[in-house]
């Protein structure tokens, strides 16, 4: 069996073997494999080196996902995977749910998920870009009030609600309350 794991859309390089690891193209594998079954791929993580690599799959869906849900795309993303062959040596496939703390990486999360409890660390606290009467932190709690033209505005747990651009956003990830 085969593994891969990557963050970004952006190729890389394998350092044992100096092969060139496409890993947008594992991540178009992914997205052509979840779409037709309503799955969003959240996450598409690519670790390791050198001859092995753990590819991490992180999927979702509006009603939550399900065991089946991930054997599907497991099993089709394997076969696919296998005939393209993206990455060198050995890997490891893992699909699974991003958990209830899951990270909004697109914009479309934030849309998706206003009206609930985040945490949010910015790559530039109180720059001239956000909004607010104090100062913005660089880490802040609270639930997404607006998501509206890549501007967010999140009402803390305590002060005034806070408007920052999206791409400010070094970070984010729903906030459970245990």
């Amino acid at each position: 069996m085969k593994r891969a794991t990557s963050n970004s859309p952006v190729a890389g390089n394998s350092p044992a073997t100096g092969a060139r690891i496409d890993t947008a193209k594992i991540e178009a594998i992914a997205e052509r494999v979840a779409a037709p079954a309503g799955i969003e791929v959240v996450q598409v993580e690519l670790k390791g080196s050198g001859r092995s690599h753990l590819l991490r799959v992180y999927i979702d869906k509006p009603e939550g996902v399900t065991h089946a849900d991930c054997e599907l795309v497991s099993r089709e993303m394997s076969a696919i995977l296998d005939v393209e062959d993206p990455i060198p040596g050995t890997y490891e496939l893992e699909v699974s749910s991003p958990g209830v703390e899951r990270p909004l990486l697109k914009w479309q999360d934030w849309e998706r998920f206003t009206g609930k409890k985040v945490q949010v660390v910015l790559r530039e606290p109180g720059t001239p870009a956000l909004e607010g009467k104090e100062s913005v932190r660089k880490s802040l709690e609270g639930v997404i009030a607006r998501a509206e033209n890549q501007s967010v505005t999140i009402e803390p747990d305590r002060g005034d609600p806070v408007t920052f651009p999206f791409a400010q956003v070094s970070r984010a990830n729903l906030k459970f309350e245990w």
